[in-house]
């Protein structure tokens, strides 16, 4: 979608780089308190962790949370967001499998997956909604319909990959199977101590989107994807 904006930094918080970046490549204006850099660091201003400790400087060990507050490099939610920059990396290459393959179409189609997983570092770091998940043409619930009844929807039935398949339906798979382990590590990051999760929607929308690469698997299969000879 379009740019938001301005994004309001609180008193004594900072962004981290990666969110920095993130913002600055969307456009995105940041605006900081008085006498705040965007480094976030006033004169008397420390790093804090979670369980209430007071730093003056940042461990290399250590890594930005939210603000100010940080947390190990191997913290769950930090962990997560490893797992959306890997997913993120198999998108590509899928696209380029789907290119080479001669199926641009689809290709096409993971560039919308591609800016919707990219999102999530927002939904995270900004505590961002998820909202409304529509992609490449389906809304939620037609996206669990399509996934689990194929065969009525589009004439295709469930099948196991095998390696006879096109790089195009291998590399969709491998984008699958990435979305479901970050869909598991967002679990254990937003999950508290009583078991309930406190970002259902950031888990429904990977539990959808992991639905999506179903089906555009299932249409590959089916030949419904239009095919450019080279």
């Amino acid at each position: 979608g379009g740019t938001r904006g301005p994004v309001a930094v609180r008193a004594g918080e900072v962004l981290t780089p990666a969110a920095r970046d993130w913002l600055r490549e969307k456009g995105v204006e940041v605006v900081y308190p008085q006498g705040q850099t965007e480094g976030g660091e006033r004169p008397s201003a420390r790093y804090r962790t979670i369980s209430g400790a007071v730093l003056a400087e940042k461990p290399e060990h250590m890594t930005h949370l939210k603000g100010n507050i940080l947390v190990d490099k191997d913290h769950p939610r930090i962990a997560f967001r490893g797992c959306i920059d890997s997913l993120e990396a198999e998108i590509l290459l899928a696209q380029q499998a789907c290119a080479g393959a001669g199926c641009p179409a689809l290709a096409q189609e993971l560039e919308e997956v591609l800016a919707f997983v990219r999102r999530f570092i927002r939904f995270d770091v900004l505590d961002e909604p998820v909202g409304e998940i529509a992609l490449c043409g389906y809304g939620p619930d037609e996206l669990r319909e399509y996934s689990h009844y194929p065969e009525k929807h589009l004439g295709q039935p469930h099948f196991m990959p095998h390696y006879t398949d096109s790089p195009a339906i291998l590399a969709v798979n491998k984008v699958r199977t990435e979305v479901r382990r970050t869909e598991l590590a967002a679990y254990a990051a937003f999950r508290d101590a009583d078991g309930v999760v406190k970002r259902p929607d950031i888990i429904l929308g990977l539990n959808r989107l992991s639905s999506l690469m179903w089906i555009m698997m299932i249409k590959l299969k089916a030949g419904k994807y239009p095919r450019e000879v080279k």
